[in-house]
């Protein structure tokens, strides 16, 4: 049996390595890091990176290269929108929201907001995407027949990220309300229980589409979670609550 004490704050992985026959293997855990997002104002090309070693290659080689990480991708699309001495001179002593509270500060106006709407489950299907700066609808599908809410929320937010690839811009933020989308969109599968039939042939036509999309391109624009409690309803609902 291993025994150990203290138990690590942050998420662990676990591996042990055996240390001979008839020997207690020694257990080792070690801290799992941080998803960090990288922003590159001046570089070989300014962005927004997943990866320290994607932002490395950016800044490696470039004079004066500014650059600096950030906590999650909302802060970091919205600092790459700003000025890069603004947020490294007022990083320790900015305005923090109140507890337990995402400030409506940290909303970057130019993104896109995406959300979905189903009369039952399943029932008849639809979703668009707004331009959060100044309301504009994008893009709108719909009403499709046996369709869910959760493959209408992976479907927007494929279509947001194909928009803005054919627009080149690859820096731009979508955001969702749904985890779950969210998650489908990140393994590139829409992982539905939902049983196809010729009623519904056009939802699965479309979610056949994103998915080979998905395969083939690479995501770029940060997809962020639209803090509902904190914020409201995101600007893409259909307001059929």
């Amino acid at each position: 049996m291993f025994q150990f004490t203290g138990w690590p704050t942050k998420a662990i992985r676990f591996f042990y390595v055996p240390v001979g026959c008839g020997a207690m293997p020694t257990l080792y855990f070690c801290a799992m890091a941080k998803q960090k997002f990288y922003v590159v104002w001046e570089g070989h090309k300014p962005g927004v990176y997943k990866t320290w070693e994607e932002c490395k290659k950016q800044v490696d080689g470039f004079p004066q290269a500014k650059y600096k990480s950030f906590d999650s991708a909302a802060e970091a699309a919205l600092a790459f929108k700003g000025n890069y001495w603004a947020f490294v001179k007022n990083a320790a002593t900015a305005p923090k929201a109140a507890a337990g509270k995402i400030s409506r500060a940290a909303i970057v106006r130019e993104s896109v907001a995406v959300d979905a709407a189903c009369s039952g489950n399943p029932g008849d299907m639809e979703y668009r995407g707004v331009w959060i700066a100044d309301g504009r609808q994008l893009f709108h599908v719909g009403p499709l027949h046996d369709g869910t809410n959760n493959i209408g929320e992976f479907l927007a937010i494929v279509h947001a990220l194909a928009l803005l690839k054919t627009q080149g811009k690859p820096n731009i933020v979508v955001y969702s309300d749904s985890k779950t989308a969210q998650g489908w969109v990140k393994k590139g599968h829409c992982n539905t229980k939902l049983e196809a039939t010729k009623r519904n042939s056009p939802v699965f036509e479309l979610i056949d589409r994103a998915e080979k999309w998905l395969a083939v391109n690479k995501v770029t624009n940060p997809i962020v979670k639209w803090e509902t409690e904190d914020w409201g309803e995101i600007p893409a609902d259909f307001g059929r609550k």
